[in-house]
């Protein structure tokens, strides 16, 4: 189809996957949307709230009412020539922007974009998140330049064509500024987009964590509600806000009491003396109260609706049944309420049924322009001490502290708190995320990327939402802050059985290999989580891996040490001070640890017999902890009376009494102890490589490729119930993909006769390789399917002949004879829980049972392809000993960086094998690839952004 053309498209028939909730700069969401002709009324609604200004600026006119035609004109668009885009909120449209093609004035590719937003949604970013999905619906027709006419006294306009990170080419007519550029994606608009999403995304958490007041919907005079408990934890910890009960008939879970409350000081568990500073209009002294009966729960008045409320409100806390939470959103929209946390189950958790009602209810939070927490969360902890938001069903949470901590499970949050608290890991935020319909984990680390409150990061995850995302993110947060993850197995068999199969194992594989190349300290248990946390909670950073290890058992010494060797440690000496060690021998061998650059850590084994004053053992511990002539901090680990925690004479008390950094945490065995100093080191580690980005091969043909993508997808084929449809490139189309970014496969041709194969053998050169097609004869372990080293064309055609009779296929391909070596495999591969992935191994069917791969996430940076060639343990066929005898690993790691381009720069590529590659000193030699092209599974981060 010519560029411009009209595509014949229904009014009403636009890619569904245009469709998109953004997030606005200040944290709401607003729905995207191509308009249909049902929106005129909306439209005509839209246009006549827009101020005289802001009308003049976009129609250079006053255009005080859009006229019929108009309006009929702009609301029905062919999605092809001529798209358009709202935001949405509501019923409402807020914010409009649409491309036109200038096929009409000779120029194809090009089309003319403009958009507006309406005056109280102005400075909200909706122009910039307007314009990327104009851009990518655009990309999609073949325009590849957008045009705009503005006004020369509307700067604010071409500032945001420039923000967004295009490069303009402007020219000035009087009045006017014409600006032109390219929407073909680049670095620098990838890098603004992130950027903007990371703010926005961070800002829409800040207001869920740091709310200026809370209203606890479904509130119960009964304290056996969860309503109660919610409304008793959060005044118990002291919030600094206004707190609302809401208890009319409709937004409570069951109790329709009402009625002032005379037992409620006692069950919050807090004297009324500080309510009164931190409640405002929402509590009144006892003396000051009208004698007119006023409805409260737990002494607190209660309104029957969130929008009888006087004041504002931020988070609402939902705790009604689930068959009336959806009462509960009119009311939040007209209040302004930013933020949910639902804690009310029986949505995705009861079925399908429950699943059809959750997403329902995403949909409505959504449109409402709200973000949403749950369904079925234990809710939200900020302990920041001017915010002091328990909004959980906790009955019990931890300290304040530097540790931010996400979960998805809700019914696992109160052992996680407690098992905190017990072990005196102090949050600095919590957020317990139930079925995770809307805010993520995702979410909660562009959140802590940027707080100052929050020095590492917690998270137990069932599944990621969306893993390209979280790797991108992960990365970028694993730069400062570490990022320790229990990462259970997406597998619908029980972990133990999942385990024994060879799917469980590789996806376990897969999982662990991508979360390290993130920076990701992966563990697999809550255990493994805190004994992390609190390493890096209290502790240093290593500098190396030397440990020396002091103690007074030689057994758990070389318990100890065996681990740490294990695990990569270098243990440089064992001290065994002997049981009956005194005081000053721990603290002089402490001392001469942490003085000595030859060491990186310590682990001290200290398990006291009977007549030892352990105390004074803990003060000669800290005493040589703070050593002054320590030539750099290092961390100390022990297993001090097999305490799990941090024990009292360990503790370095912090302005408020509690554990502070510089604290010695205690494991209860030296197996614990040493992994957790282990992992430590493994992420200071990766932490000290060069920050480098994803690297661009030269000699890319990105139109190239894309073209050839698209022309293969026109004729997709039907596919099954509950299949994606998908196409499989010949091998003559396949070597084309490849060759657009630079990997060049074996010149072969397809021949059908004898002759045929004597003349490709003679145009291609001899030697030569006369090869099968067919998928069950290429690649087998005895290579019957192949004729190799044929030197003269009567050897190719008895070659031909033999092969065609084995194996009955009508094509055989003649291809010449590349350079001996070692057989390689590069892949691309959708996986479950990551997305799409890239693997490197060793070709044959021996390595592929066995499993020997390794797997990394795309794209790759030039250190990601130097490790993933190293990740097989059979590496060291491929490499040598190290003495030269090697193969050019930089031609392969070169091959591995083409590759990841082209996955991702072509998410269409369902699966792509390049098998084999044969490695020599003389390069890498590629033989045969087979391409799979699809529709792409997700777009969640490829693309404009969007939630």
């Amino acid at each position: 189809m010519a560029q411009g053309d009209s595509s014949g498209r229904s009014p009403w028939d636009y890619p569904r996957h245009w469709i998109a909730d953004v997030l606005a700069s200040d944290g709401g969401v607003v729905h995207l949307r191509p308009i249909v002709p049902d929106d005129a009324d909306r439209l005509v609604r839209f246009h006549a709230g827009l101020s005289e200004r802001t009308r003049y600026m976009r129609y250079f006119g006053p255009t005080p009412r859009l006229p019929a035609r108009e309006v009929a004109r702009m609301t029905t668009v062919d999605h092809h020539n001529r798209v358009a885009i709202v935001a949405v909120l509501a019923d409402d449209i807020i914010a409009m922007g649409v491309y036109e093609g200038l096929a009409i004035d000779g120029r194809p590719d090009a089309a003319e974009v403009a958009f507006v937003v309406a005056d109280e949604h102005q400075g909200r970013g909706l122009g910039p998140v307007l314009l990327e999905h104009l851009a990518g619906a655009a990309a999609e027709n073949g325009f590849t330049k957008f045009e705009a006419e503005v006004l020369s006294e509307n700067p604010n306009m071409v500032a945001v064509f420039r923000d967004a990170g295009y490069q303009l080419s402007r020219s000035f007519d009087g009045s006017t500024v014409h600006v032109e550029f390219e929407i073909d994606p680049t670095d620098a608009i990838s890098s603004v987009r992130n950027a903007r999403e990371r703010a926005s995304e961070a800002r829409s958490v800040a207001n869920l964590l740091r709310p200026m007041s809370v209203a606890v919907i479904g509130a119960s005079t009964d304290p056996r509600k969860v309503g109660n408990a919610l409304l008793r934890n959060i005044v118990a910890a002291g919030f600094a806000g206004p707190v609302y009960p809401v208890n009319g008939p409709v937004h409570n879970d069951g109790d329709d009491e009402s009625g002032d409350d005379k037992d409620g000081d006692a069950k919050a568990g807090t004297k009324p003396k500080p309510w009164a500073a931190m409640m405002g209009s929402a509590y009144t002294p006892p003396a000051r109260r009208s004698r007119q009966r006023q409805p409260s729960v737990n002494g607190i008045r209660a309104y029957p609706t969130v929008r009888d409320i006087p004041d504002p409100v931020d988070l609402a806390v939902v705790a009604v049944p689930a068959a009336r939470v959806d009462a509960v959103l009119d009311d939040c929209l007209v209040k302004g309420v930013r933020t949910l946390v639902v804690v009310t189950s029986g949505f995705g958790d009861a079925g399908s049924e429950g699943l059809e009602s959750e997403n329902r209810l995403l949909t409505q939070v959504r449109e409402h322009g709200m973000r949403l927490v749950g369904p079925n969360a234990l809710g939200v902890v900020n302990n920041d001490p001017e915010i002091a938001l328990n909004a959980t069903l906790a009955p019990r949470i931890p300290q304040p502290g530097r540790v931010g901590f996400f979960c998805q499970s809700g019914a696992l949050g109160i052992t996680i708190l407690d098992t905190a608290a017990q072990r005196q890991i102090g949050l600095s935020t919590f957020v317990s995320a139930g079925n995770r319909a809307d805010v993520s984990g995702n979410d909660l680390l562009q959140y802590w990327d940027s707080d100052t409150a929050t020095d590492v990061v917690l998270l137990y995850l069932e599944s990621f939402g969306n893993p390209r995302k979280f790797s991108r993110i992960a990365r970028r947060v694993s730069q400062s802050k570490p990022i320790v993850a229990v990462k259970r197995r997406n597998n619908a068999m029980s972990p133990v059985r999942a385990a024994r199969t060879q799917a469980g194992r590789i996806d376990d594989e897969i999982a662990q290999m991508v979360l390290e190349q993130a920076g990701v300290v992966r563990v697999d248990t809550l255990d493994e989580l805190f004994d992390c946390g609190s390493v890096f909670a209290f502790q240093p950073l290593p500098r190396g891996p030397r440990t020396r290890i002091i103690g007074n058992s030689s057994v758990l010494g070389s318990l100890a040490a065996e681990t740490a060797r294990a695990l990569g440690l270098e243990v440089t000496d064992t001290v065994d001070l002997g049981a009956g060690a005194s005081e000053d021998a721990f603290e002089d061998a402490v001392t001469e640890a942490m003085t000595d650059p030859g060491v990186d850590s310590v682990l001290v084994v200290f398990v006291p017999p009977v007549a030892v004053d352990a105390d004074w053992h803990a003060r000669a511990l800290m005493a040589a902890a703070g050593t002054p002539g320590a030539d750099a901090p290092k961390p100390i680990v022990s297993t001090f009376l097999a305490v799990e925690g941090v024990p009292p004479g360990l503790t370095k008390p912090g302005p408020d009494g509690l554990p502070a950094f510089g604290s010695i945490p205690s494991y209860p065995s030296p197996e614990r102890a040493a992994t957790a100093l282990a992992r430590a080191w493994q992420y200071a580690n990766w932490r000290e490589r060069p920050e480098v980005d994803p690297v661009r091969a030269d000699g890319i043909d990105h139109e190239g490729a894309r073209t050839l993508v698209r022309e293969a997808l026109a004729d997709l084929p039907e596919a099954g119930a509950g299949e994606a449809p998908t196409v499989r490139l010949d091998p003559i189309a396949s070597q084309q993909l490849l060759e657009k970014y630079g990997i060049h496969v074996v010149p072969f041709r397809e021949v059908r006769t004898m002759h045929e194969a004597s003349a490709a053998a003679r145009e291609l050169g001899f030697p030569v390789a006369v090869k099968a097609t067919s998928s069950s004869w290429r690649g087998r372990l005895d290579r019957e399917g192949a004729r190799l080293d044929l030197p003269d064309a009567t050897a190719v055609i008895t070659a031909f002949t033999e092969l065609s009779a084995l194996t009955g296929d009508a094509v055989l391909h003649v291809q010449k004879m590349a350079p001996k070596g070692i057989g390689t495999v590069i892949e691309i591969r959708d996986d479950r829980s990551f997305g799409s992935i890239i693997s490197y191994g060793l070709s044959g069917r021996t390595f592929e049972l066995l499993g020997d791969r390794g797997y990394r996430a795309m794209p790759l940076t030039e250190y990601d392809a130097r490790e993933l060639l190293l990740e097989p343990r059979s590496s060291a066929l491929v490499h040598g000993e190290g003495d030269g005898s090697g193969v050019d690993t930089a031609a392969l790691a070169d091959l591995l960086v083409r590759v990841s381009a082209l996955g991702e720069d072509n998410a269409e590529i369902r699966s792509l094998a390049i098998d084999p590659i044969l490695v020599s000193p003389e390069g890498a030699a590629v033989l045969s690839a087979e391409v799979v092209l699809g529709p792409v599974p997700t777009r969640a981060d490829s693309g404009p952004r969007r939630l």
